[in-house]
């Protein structure tokens, strides 16, 4: 499995017989070069949105028109998405679980907020969702934009994921110290990897309050474009 940062909340995940796209935001995305786009989503096969926000969505239509990959997401998202010239895949539901290929995705709740600018006003797109992803004997947990929740203590217990990737950045979610105490109190994380941070000044620049928080757990600053391998 390769986990590949794109900046900020963006992935590209390499598991199975997929090569999945978790919020691909290019366009404006200060961290990944002009040059680094078409490299970020070859050969997609389907895309994960976790909620609205323009820093998750902006790109996802004309991704999944240049690839051919379908984009899924939380029920009125999809269908916002699908609606607006997305290839279509699944408008479900947190609970839901959908097979691609070898891999599963199921949504999972989070603690945030989810809109779309439609004609300069903001429209609410459903629940601001996480994803619990499967493959390859290993269960990744997504926690998408979210505060410290108590939901997360039944995903740690229900799913037991290995490997957490966490909206640490704080001002729009959990900051670091917050995602160690999140991780040290609900999950039993073997790898962390730390996101939505480096973008702005106005985010966490580091990770150094998580790998404090979290000693023992393999707590990974990702680099853009390189591929975690685990």
């Amino acid at each position: 499995m390769n986990i590949i940062w794109l900046g900020h909340g963006s992935f590209r995940i390499e598991i199975g017989d997929q090569i999945l796209l978790i919020d691909p935001w290019l366009t404006g995305n200060p961290m990944l070069s002009e040059d680094q786009h078409d490299a970020a989503v070859e050969g997609a096969t389907h895309i994960l949105i976790t909620h609205g926000h323009f820093d998750h969505t902006a790109d996802v239509v004309d991704i999944s028109k240049s690839t051919g990959a379908p984009v899924s997401a939380v029920y009125e998202l999809g269908k916002h998405l699908h609606g607006a010239g997305a290839v279509e895949g699944h408008a479900y539901g947190k609970g839901g679980t959908i097979a691609l290929g070898d891999v599963t995705a199921t949504l999972v709740p989070a603690s945030h907020s989810s809109s779309i600018d439609v004609d300069g006003r903001n429209v609410y797109m459903g629940a601001e969702c996480g994803y619990i992803v499967k493959g390859e004997g290993k269960v990744i947990y997504l926690s998408g934009d979210t505060d410290i929740m108590a939901d997360m203590d039944w995903i740690g217990d229900y799913y037991k994921p290995g490997i957490g990737i966490l909206s640490a950045g704080g001002y729009f979610t959990m900051d670091m110290a917050g995602a160690a105490y999140a991780a040290k109190r609900y999950f039993n994380f073997d790898t962390v990897i730390p996101c939505h941070y480096r973008t702005f000044p106005l985010l966490e620049q580091d990770a150094e309050a998580l790998k404090a928080g979290l000693t023992g757990v393999d707590v990974i600053e990702p680099q853009v474009m390189q591929a975690i391998t685990l």
